[in-house]
């Protein structure tokens, strides 16, 4: 028996098993993919994969800053 069957000309997955949504922002902390992107992924074109893939490395700006913790969040309570 071979893996030959089991090998696919496809675009992996980004994900990394690390699946919490941010509240903020909306994507997956772990691959940086929307929860659309996620739930589609399977269903995408290569080039659409491919176009969501070369956009994750900009996208993980939005996840390097801190939130602020619990400071943070009765900050945002009073507003």
């Amino acid at each position: 028996m071979t893996d030959e069957v089991w090998k696919r000309d496809e675009i992996e997955s980004p994900c990394v098993k690390l699946c919490v949504v941010h509240p903020e922002t909306r994507l997956c902390t772990g691959c940086l993919r929307s929860i659309d992107e996620i739930g589609e992924w399977s269903r995408m074109t290569p080039e659409t994969r491919r176009q969501i893939m070369d956009e994750l490395p900009s996208r993980a700006g939005a996840h390097s800053k801190r939130r602020g913790g619990r400071a943070a969040k009765l900050a945002r309570q009073q507003d």
